[in-house]
């Protein structure tokens, strides 16, 4: 009785480890047709019928199908975008020439013999071209950024060459309303993309010497551990608390402002730039009398 009791403890004990591996071997080949699965899809060549499905566990077939519609979403996506890259071109194309001969006759008929009523309506076309131009321009550089047709390329950049490149093209305007340029030299640096960065600084310079009637704009730099901070302040009229939230909504402009030229699209197109590189922009004005109002751009820029 003993050795048959010990005979069927061995029987029942080899089939308990006969099943255990085969279930072991089962699981393996589960999780290796799993991660074969995933590396194709990560690698963007997963083919479903490269699987045999009557031969797939339940939960292979399921991640098949995911996977499968996931790829076929990811084209969608890549086709979508291909078709939003060449609209964008063709408007950048085609409206280019038209834009430009509007502003190039315009110039062309001011030096010509005008009563003061034409000279005045061909200045009024000659700022609406301008304007329409930089428009679309801000559009489609928008567009572009925000549907990753253009990527930022970062950096480690010194910051000091930007401003000066800023204050540089804001200086004959800024002279013309005799305001100050109050640039303090840095040897900061951050990781950016220089080009696209110093547009977005530039849209908010822009601005400063655009409405601030008297004084001057300034820009300084302070070093954080993970950030740089470029400040560009002014001595303008100020934003009011309660629009400072809405500012860099696209088309937004201060009640203050409105009958001034723009377009608010600048200060969005700036903050997209901006957190694309993982930075953020502040604001802070300060209207208590007209002596002392004025507003405060800091543009945080990962170091």
């Amino acid at each position: 009785m003993n050795w048959i009791f010990i005979a069927v403890s061995l029987v029942i004990l080899i089939a308990a480890l006969v099943i255990i591996i085969c279930d072991r071997i089962k699981n393996r080949r589960l999780l290796n047709s799993i991660e074969s699965m995933l590396h194709e899809a990560m690698g963007g060549s997963f083919n479903a019928s490269s699987f045999n499905e009557s031969s797939l566990s339940k939960l292979e077939s399921e991640l098949s199908d995911y996977l499968e519609s996931s790829s076929l979403s990811a084209q969608n996506i890549q086709a979508e975008k291909d078709k939003l890259k060449e609209l964008i071109s063709d408007i950048s194309h085609q409206t280019k020439t038209p834009i430009a001969n509007l502003v190039l006759y315009s110039e062309l008929l001011e030096d010509a013999s005008l009563s003061e009523e034409q000279k005045a309506n061909i200045t009024a076309i000659r700022t609406q071209a301008e304007k329409l131009r930089f428009l679309i321009d801000s559009l489609v550089k928008l567009s572009r950024l925000e549907s990753g047709i253009i990527s930022l390329e970062r950096q480690k950049t010194p910051i000091f060459p930007i401003l000066q490149n800023i204050a540089g093209q804001l200086k004959e305007r800024a002279a013309a309303k005799g305001l100050d340029l109050l640039l303090t030299p840095t040897n900061s640096l951050a990781n950016i993309d220089s080009k696209w960065t110093q547009e977005a600084i530039f849209n908010i310079a822009d601005n400063a010497v655009k409405y601030t009637v008297q004084g001057s704009i300034s820009f300084g730099v302070t070093e954080f551990d993970m950030f740089v901070k470029v400040d560009v302040s002014d001595t303008g009229p100020g934003i009011p608390e309660e629009e400072q939230t809405k500012i860099f909504g696209r088309f937004y402009r201060v009640s203050s402002v409105k009958n001034e030229e723009g377009v608010g699209i600048g200060l969005h197109l700036a903050r997209e730039i901006i957190s694309g590189q993982g930075g953020y922009i502040k604001v802070s004005s300060n209207c208590g009398t007209s002596s002392n109002c004025g507003t405060t751009f800091s543009i945080f820029l990962p170091k």
